[in-house]
Order: C-alpha cells, then structure tokens, then sequence
C-alpha cells in the first residue's frame, strides 16, 4: 500500500497542477480532480478510502468549507435575493427528497419509507463549487451567481437535517408493509417537520450568536496569530454546539459566516481583513479541490464493495443513477420553470411600489429635527430611502429571464456532500451498498454531464454580465466618490487640527495630491523631513483613511454599487492601509 505521506504530498501537488491547468484551458478544475481520483483508484497499492467515516467531512471538512464561502458572499446579496435561495434550499429540496424517496420506496421492496426519504435527503443537496467556478470565469451576472452560491450554502443544512430526522424516524415505518408505513405517514411527516423547525431554529440562533460574539472578541485583538487562530475555530464553534444540541451546525455555521463577513468589514483592522482573506481563499481553494479528488478515488473501492454482495449488481446502481439522475433534473427543470414567473411577480411589485417610496422620501426630507434623537432618526430614515432607492435599481438591471433560469436548472450537480451523507446511512440499512453506489452514480453523472455541458450552455444562451469595461466604470466612479469624502476632510479646518495646532499648508497640499491620484503604490510618499510635518502626514492621512472606509461602508450598506466593485475597491483601501499602520509603527 502506499504510504499516506506520499499520497497526501501527491495529492497536493495534483491539486495545484489541475489548478494551473483549469486557468489555462478553461474548464473547471473540480470536474477534472474527479476523473484523476477515479483514474487513480486503479492504481495498484491505493487507500481504501471508503473507510473513512463520513463524519470527517461532515464534521470537520464541511464546517470551514461552508464558513469560506460564507465570509465572502456579500450579506445584501444574499438578502436581496433570498426568496430565490430559500425556495430553491428549502422548498426543491424538500420536494426532491419526498419525490425521489417515493421513488426509492417504491423500486426496493424491503426499503421503508423513512429510510427511503432519508435516501431521497442525500441526493437532493447541489454542490455549487464546479457551477460557480464556471459562473465566474465565464462573466454570469452577480444575481445568477449569488443564487447559486447561497443555494449550496443553505441547501446542504436543509438536507442533512431532513436526513438526520428521516434516520431517527426509520424505527416509526416497517420494511416492506405499505399498510404500516402509510398508517405511520402522519407521525413520520410531524417527526420530520418538528425536527426540521428545531434544527432551523436553535441552529440560527446559535451562529447569530457565535459570529457577533467572535467579531467582537477578534475586533478587539491586535495580535494577528491569535485573530487568525480565533478564525479558524470559529466554523467549529458554531458547528458542534448546534449539533451536540441535535440542531443543524451547517446553518449555524453558515449564519456565522455571513455576520462575520458583513460585521468585520467595519470592525476588523485592514491589515486583519487582508490577513483573512489569504488566509481563508487558501483554506478554500485547498478544501474544495481535495474533496473532488477523494470523491474520485472512492469509485473503485465501492464499485469492489458492491460486487461482493447480493443486494445488486454495478450495473444496477449505475442504472437507476441514471434514472434517479432524470427525475432530479427534471423536478429542478420543473420547479425553475414555476419559481421564475413568482419571482418576477415579487420584483414587479416592489418596483411598483416605488411612488410610495418617494413620496417617504419627501416627508424625510422635509423633516427639520428638533433634537439630536431625531437628527438620528432622519439619518436612519434617509439611510433607508437610500437603501430601498439601491434595491429597486438592482431589481429593474437585474431581473431574472427564461435564459438565467435556464442556467439556474441547468447547475444542479450533486458533490461531495451527497456521498459522504449516503456513508452516514445506517450500516444495517437494507440494499445500503447498493444505495451509495446509487448516490456516486448521481452525483458523478450530474457533475460530469452537466457541468461538463454548462460552459457551451451559457454561451449559446448568451448569459452574461455587463462586460469589464462597464464593471472598470463602476469600480473608478467608485473610488473617485469614496476618495471625495476623504478629500472633503481637508477643506474642514476643525478636522485639519493635530496635536493642537492646524495642519502646515505644504501636508494639505501633498495629500490632496496624493489622494486625488489615487496612489496606492508601496513606496513612501515623499513629503516634510522635519518631524512635526511627518506627524502631521501619517494623522491626517489615517483620518483620511477613515473617512474613505466610512464612505465604502455606507455604499456597501445601502449596495447602490455592484458587490464585486465594493469588494475590490475594500481590498485597495485595505492593502493601502495596512501599509499605513505598518509606516505608523515604524514612525
């Protein structure tokens, strides 16, 4: 056998080869670590890795996986587009598990129906990884892919929570008797629903709590190997309480990587976002790419582990795959086809309700505070009026069509998830080789086919978004109004003050160069030799800094800008003043 060393160092280096390979030829590099695992699983002297418990993806891989992809999904994305990504998470998995479960009951006769709901839980979850890796390098609109991202995110707690509860339940139903399992169907659907509501719940509330609790300890740390140590446990600390609790730990851990994406925008130090935002690329690129590798290598030993039983023959499971495979793509298919008119419908009438809003917006207006209470609430009010104004303007530019809709059935691949929660079947589950073999068959078909297919089905479609040109406008008309807050602070002279006494002329002028150029090289500006003026430089430049990020944060918050030109305009400002405070403490 091979010696585990070697295979992880091989591994590794395989990951990084079809990494510079994706980038070079276009296609995704998840699809291709899965044909180099399974070619691989034939290789002499290969791990059986079927051995491995499931819990170590479930438990330790798919935590920070999750949280990764969490801390970097825009939270007024995810809340603008929440009813696509709550129905398609919630509602189709829900409708994919009960569908594809009957199924199941109704082909194994020895199969009961809770077993075979819990079946119908392990392949209803999408893996987002490959599809959104397409979306990106091929310039789809943010909407199309912020609705596959926060599907992957929320379906798979949907889906191991109805999975969890559906195994709990397998002792209320009995293999083979129709008549007892549909006399058992109300207990079996409340056990479910109960369990369902519980998960969501407890699980919510315990990442509300675990990612505004850490943003608040780590806000207030300056050492940044204790910030980054903070970071990784966090997916941990909201996975295993909500477990332990019986809740769902994948919600918990996704709500806390939405606050902590959101939250530490503001509260974390620059040099610490940027230390983050390595750090946790490096984490997911690492995660994502290992898995479809291991998912690959799987092939053979579970292919060799079925031929060794009588419950079913390879070509049987890949059979019904392929079976199970077109049901699940046609209920996506179905479900997108019905969801689109209610989605255009919702942004309609939020769109007509825009005279009502400005008519708000007048009245606000209008209002002269009296006190310094409700100077705070006209600034709410206006905040909000801008927000709403922000929400409208997306959902006029960004509708979704026939053609998105198509995108969205269309990336529907199964991964990871989907195989590592067939593992976690009882192991005294009836025909249960032959159900994860069923599931590989699933996940590997659909990854294959139809994300092998979903580059040529976006560009015949024509799906795309603006273009870079539109987006380079974008990002510059954002910087430039970012940078006039910080200019405006100069023209101020009760801000212009340091240690006492106004700011010396020749400091204001070289900032207002500095700053109108936009200058974010790594050399020291050259500037005042004497002491006093160089003091005067690095304040007044970290005020300006200040004022610059308390502009981006309000144009994050109210998302009159594209969420990608906010993102890179926050990494300039924060490489800029990481550089600063590293200046500032050499001063």
């Amino acid at each position: 056998m091979i010696d585990p060393s070697l295979l992880l160092i091989g591994a590794l280096a395989i990951v990084v080869v079809v990494a510079v390979f994706s980038h070079r030829t276009g296609v995704a590099a998840p699809l291709i670590l899965l044909v180099a695992g399974v070619a691989a699983g034939f290789i002499p002297g290969m791990p059986d890795l079927t051995n491995i418990p499931p819990e170590i993806l479930l438990d330790v891989i798919l935590p920070p996986l999750l949280y990764a992809a969490a801390v970097n999904l825009p939270a007024v994305d995810f809340r603008r587009n929440l009813p696509a990504i709550a129905g398609l998470s919630i509602v189709l998995v829900i409708l994919t598990t009960a569908v594809t479960g009957l199924l199941l009951y109704a082909i194994f006769p020895n199969l009961n129906l809770a077993a075979a709901l819990a079946v119908g839980a392990v392949i209803s979850p999408t893996d987002a990884v490959a599809a959104t890796s397409i979306a990106k390098r091929l310039g789809l609109p943010e909407r199309l892919v912020t609705v596959l991202e926060g599907e992957s995110l929320v379906n798979d707690a949907t889906a191991l929570v109805v999975l969890r509860t559906a195994v709990a339940a397998i002792a209320l139903t009995s293999g083979g008797d129709a008549t007892a399992d549909l006399q058992n169907v109300p207990a079996l659907v409340g056990s479910i629903a109960g369990g369902f509501v519980f998960s969501v719940v407890v699980g919510a509330a315990i990442g509300a709590i675990v990612g505004y609790v850490t943003v608040a300890v780590r806000a207030r740390l300056s050492d940044p190997v204790l910030t980054t140590a903070i970071s990784f446990g966090v997916p941990f600390v909201a996975f295993l309480p909500a477990d332990h609790l019986g809740a769902s730990g994948v919600l918990a851990t996704v709500i806390a990587g939405l606050i902590t994406g959101h939250r530490g925008a503001t509260a974390f130090a620059p040099a610490q976002r940027v230390n983050d935002h390595t750090n946790w690329r490096t984490v997911q690129f690492l995660l994502e790419e290992g898995v479809f590798l291991v998912m690959g290598l799987e092939f053979k030993p579970l292919i060799d582990t079925l031929s060794g039983e009588d419950t079913g023959t390879p070509a049987q499971a890949i059979g019904l795959g392929v079976l199970l495979t077109a049901v699940l793509v046609g209920l996506r298919a179905l479900y997108v086809l019905v969801e689109l008119p209610v989605l255009r419908l919702r942004d309609r009438r939020r769109l007509g309700a825009e005279p009502r809003l400005e008519k708000f917006a007048e009245r606000v207006e209008e209002f002269e505070p009296a006190t310094a209470r409700q100077s705070g609430r006209k600034k709410r009010a206006t905040r909000g009026v801008a927000q709403r104004r922000a929400d409208l303007d997306f959902f006029r530019q960004n509708g979704l069509g026939l053609r998105g809709g198509t995108v969205i059935a269309w990336a529907g691949m199964r991964g990871v998830v989907t195989l590592a929660a067939a593992q976690s079947l009882p192991d005294d589950l009836e025909y249960r080789s032959l159900l994860i073999v069923i599931a590989f068959t699933v996940a590997v078909l659909t990854l294959l086919v139809f994300g092998g297919t979903l580059p040529l089905v976006i560009r015949l479609l024509g799906v795309q978004s603006d273009g870079q040109d539109a987006y380079q406008r974008e990002l510059h008309g954002l910087l430039d109004h970012v940078n006039a807050a910080s200019l405006s602070l100069l023209e101020d002279p009760t801000r212009t003050v340091v240690g006492g006494r106004p700011a010396d002329p020749r400091v204001l002028e070289l900032l207002r160069d500095r700053f109108t150029r936009l200058d974010t090289s790594d050399e020291e500006p050259a500037g005042p030799s004497e002491t006093g003026l160089r003091e005067q430089l690095v304040v007044l430049r970290r005020r300006m800094r200040d004022a610059a990020r308390e502009e981006l944060q309000d144009a994050r918050a109210v998302g009159a800008y594209s969420s990608r030109a906010i993102s890179t305009a926050q990494d300039l400002y924060d490489l800029a003043d990481a550089r600063e405070d590293r200046l500032a403490g050499e001063f």
